[in-house]
C-alpha cells in the first residue's frame, strides 16, 4: 500500500473502530488467514484512484480509453473462473431438511472444519481488506450491514460500485453496535516471499458457503462476479431470503421499474427473470408506445417488505449494475449503454478494440474489424468464436442511469403494483397470461422455467424449472420458501396485492421466427397488464390464465404485427400442455411434503380444466 494509506494498515489486524464484535472478527480472519497486511476500506475516490492504479500495475486491469470510457478498466479472469460455481455452492443449515432438494448441504461443523483448514494461510503475501458496507439506504428504517473481509483489491473496486461500502457505514454501525453479515472471501491464492503474482490469482479448489442461522458467508478460490462481491446473490438473496422468511418479507431476485401513463398515473412493476434472460433490458425499457414514460429503481435485486397500510412495497438494495454484456447494445438498450459510457465502470472478460475501447456481441449493428478477445488472442470476424465470454460483464454504478427513478432512493421503497415471473423458451408459454389469483400466480411461479444459460457453469439450453427465478439462491428448503409466498397473502391487504402475470419474450412461430419482437415493445404487454389492473383491457380465459385478445395488446406503430400475430404469441396448446403437466408433476415431486397444499390444488385444477 502507498505512504498515504499507512494509518488504515494494521499488522496484527487491530481495528480502527468502536464495534467490538467486529473488531473481534477481523482479528480473528488475520490470525487465520495470515495476510502481509489489514486494510480498512474507506470508499473514498482517493483511495478508489490508488487501488485501480495498484490493479493496472500488477495487470489486473487496462486502463480504457479515457475519452471513450472514463475512469474505467477491463479485468480478464482466469478461464476456468468465469461464472457462478453451483456445484460448489452450499446451504450448511443446522438440520439438512432447511437446505432443501435446489441447494448442496453440509453439516456446518465439518464444512468449518474444512474451510478454515484451506482458509489457514490463505491470504500470506497479500492484502486483507475489510469492507463495510450497507444493502439499501443507510437512512433505511433498519439498515441491514454485512461486511466483506476480501485479498482481492478486485472485489474491493467492484464493491465500491455495487453498494455503498467506507467509513459512513462503519460509524453508523458502531453508533448502534449494530448487527451485521460476516463475508469472508479468499481467492485461495497465497504468495511465497518474492513469487511473482499472477494478473488474475484465483484457486482450482472453490467453495461458496452460506451458514443461514448465524447469517454467515464463506467464499474461497474464486474472483468472480456473485462468487466474490459477496452483498450481491450470497447476502442480498441467499442470506437475505432466511431474513425475509424470518421477518416476514420477501427477498428476491427482480428487477423494479416504473411506468408512468400518460393520464400521469404512476405504477410499479417488480420482475423475475433468470440470469441473461433480458431482465436488464426491461429494467432500463425504452417505450416504444407515445405517452408511456419508463423510469428504473433496480435491474436484479428487490427487498419486499409489508406497508402499513397493506402494500408490498419493494428497494432495490444494490448501488450499481452487474449486468450482462453480451445482447445488451446501442440498438436494444440505449438506457444501459448511455450508463456505461459515462465511464466509472468495470468490464469483465470483454473484448478490447484498438482505440482502447470495449466491444462483445450485440454492442453495435457493425462488428469490429479487429479486436483483441477475452483471453487476449488476436480476433477477428472470421475467428470461429465469440470475442467476448457469453457471460462478460459490466459493472457500472446505477446514478448514471439517466432514466434512474427519484424513488429509489427512498429508504422504505415504493409499492409494486404487478408482478411478472418469466423465462426463455421456445413453445407452450404464451406471450403473456395473467394469473387467475394470487395462489395462481405462486404457481406460476414455481413452475417458471427456461433454457438455461451462460450465466452459470454447465451446458447451455437445458430446460430447467426455475421458482421465482431463484432456483440458485434461495437459501432454505424450497418448499417453505413457497409456503412463505403463500403466506403473504394473510399479511397484505386483497386491494393492494399484486397482480401476478407470467411472460415470455423468446417465444417462437411454427414457423422458427420469434412471435414478439421483445425488446421497447414489451411496454406494450406492460401497458396491457397495467389496464387489466385498471379494468380497462380485455382478456381470454384459458386453462392456464387469462391471455390477452388479439385486439387488447396495443399495436399502435408497430408494423407489420397484427392481432392475429397476437393470438399467435398468446396460444394455448392443449397438447402441450398435457406434455408440461408431465413435466411439472415430476418436478413438484422433487419437494416431497414441504410442497405446499395450495400448489398442489392449483396443479389439480389445471388438469381439470385440461381435462387430462
Amino acid at each position: 500500500m502507498s505512504e498515504s494509506s499507512d494509518q488504515q494498515v494494521l499488522e496484527n489486524g487491530a481495528a480502527p473502530t468502536t464495534h467490538a464484535e467486529l473488531a473481534a472478527w477481523v482479528a480473528e480472519v488475520a490470525e487465520l488467514t495470515q495476510p502481509q497486511n489489514v486494510y480498512w476500506v474507506d470508499g473514498s475516490a482517493e483511495e478508489n484512484t490508488r487501488l485501480t492504479s495498484q490493479l493496472v500495475e500488477a495487470g489486473t486491469f487496462v486502463r480504457l480509453n479515457d475519452e471513450l470510457f472514463p475512469n474505467s478498466f477491463a479485468a480478464f479472469s482466469d478461464p476456468k473462473d468465469v461464472a457462478r460455481v453451483e456445484e460448489q455452492t452450499f446451504i450448511c443449515s443446522e438440520n439438512r431438511r432447511d437446505a432443501g432438494f435446489t441447494n448442496n448441504w453440509m453439516d456446518p461443523a465439518e464444512m468449518k472444519s474444512k474451510l478454515t483448514s484451506i482458509f489457514t494461510g490463505s491470504m500470506r503475501g497479500r492484502t486483507m481488506y475489510v469492507i463495510p458496507f450497507v444493502m439499501g439506504p443507510l437512512d433505511a428504517d433498519e439498515p441491514k450491514y454485512g461486511v466483506e473481509i476480501t485479498d482481492s483489491a478486485y472485489v474491493v473496486a467492484s464493491m465500491r460500485i455495487m453498494a455503498r461500502i467506507g467509513t459512513d457505514v462503519l460509524r453508523k454501525m458502531e453508533a448502534e453496535e449494530a448487527f451485521f453479515v460476516p463475508a469472508l472471501h479468499s481467492v485461495g491464492a497465497p504468495l511465497a516471499p518474492g513469487e511473482d503474482d499472477v494478473a488474475w490469482p484465483c484457486n482450482e479448489e472453490k467453495w461458496i458457503v452460506h451458514f443461514p442461522e448465524e447469517r454467515s458467508i464463506w467464499s474461497y478460490g474464486s474472483g468472480y462476479g456473485g462468487n466474490a462481491l459477496l452483498g450481491k446473490k450470497c447476502y442480498a438473496l441467499r442470506i437475505a431470503s432466511v431474513m425475509a422468511r424470518d421477518e416476514g418479507w420477501l427477498a428476491e431476485h427482480m428487477l423494479i421499474l416504473k411506468l408512468t401513463s400518460p393520464e400521469g398515473k404512476a405504477y410499479n412493476v417488480a420482475a423475475a427473470f433468470p440470469s441473461a434472460c433480458g431482465k436488464t433490458n426491461l429494467a432500463l425499457l425504452d417505450p416504444t408506445i407515445d405517452g408511456w414514460k419508463a423510469e428504473t429503481l433496480g435491474d436484479d435485486i428487490n427487498w419486499m417488505r409489508i406497508g402499513k397500510d397493506g402494500e408490498l412495497r419493494g428497494v432495490n438494495p444494490e448501488y450499481g449494475l452487474f449486468g450482462v454484456a453480451p445482447g445488451t447494445g446501442w440498438g436494444t438498450n440505449p438506457n444501459a449503454m448511455r450508463a456505461i459510457t459515462k465511464g466509472n465502470s468495470i468490464f469483465t472478460n470483454v473484448a478490447l478494440t484498438d482505440d482502447g475501447g470495449v466491444w462483445w456481441e450485440g454492442m453495435t449493428d457493425e462488428t469490429p474489424a479487429h479486436l483483441t478477445d477475452w483471453q487476449g488472442n488476436e480476433w477477428t470476424p472470421d475467428s470461429g468464436k465469440p470475442a467476448a465470454h457469453p457471460n462478460s460483464r459490466f459493472c457500472t454504478p446505477i446514478d448514471q442511469i439517466d432514466m434512474l427513478a427519484q424513488e429509489y432512493y427512498s429508504p422504505n421503497g415504493v409499492e409494486i403494483h404487478a408482478i411478472l415471473f418469466g423465462g426463455r423458451r421456445k413453445t407452450t408459454i404464451p406471450l403473456v397470461t395473467e394469473a387467475r389469483s394470487w395462489t395462481n400466480g405462486i404457481f406460476m411461479g414455481s413452475t417458471l422455467s427456461s433454457e438455461t444459460t451462460a450465466a452459470a457453469s454447465g451446458a447451455v439450453g437445458v430446460l430447467r424449472r426455475d421458482p421465482m427465478a431463484m432456483l440458485p439462491f434461495i437459501g432454505y428448503d424450497a418448499g417453505d420458501y413457497l409456503n412463505h409466498w403463500d403466506s403473504i397473502a394473510a399479511k397484505t391487504n386483497p386491494e393492494r396485492r399484486p397482480r401476478i402475470f407470467l411472460v415470455n419474450w423468446f417465444r417462437r412461430t411454427p414457423g422458427g421466427g420469434f412471435a414478439w419482437p421483445g425488446f421497447g415493445d414489451n411496454s406494450r404487454v406492460l401497458k396491457w397488464a397495467i389496464e387489466r389492473i385498471e379494468g380497462k383491457a380485455d382478456a381470454r380465459e384459458t386453462p392456464i390464465g387469462y391471455v390477452p385478445t388479439g385486439e387488447s395488446l396495443d399495436l399502435t406503430g408497430l408494423e407489420d404485427f397484427t392481432p392475429a400475430d397476437v393470438e399467435v404469441a398468446v396460444n394455448v396448446d392443449p397438447e402441450e400442455w398435457k406434455a408440461e403437466l408431465a413435466s411439472i408433476e415430476e418436478w413438484y415431486a422433487n419437494f416431497g411434503e414441504s410442497l405446499p397444499q395450495s400448489l398442489q390444488d392449483e396443479l389439480a385444477g389445471l388438469k381439470e380444466r385440461l381435462a387430462v
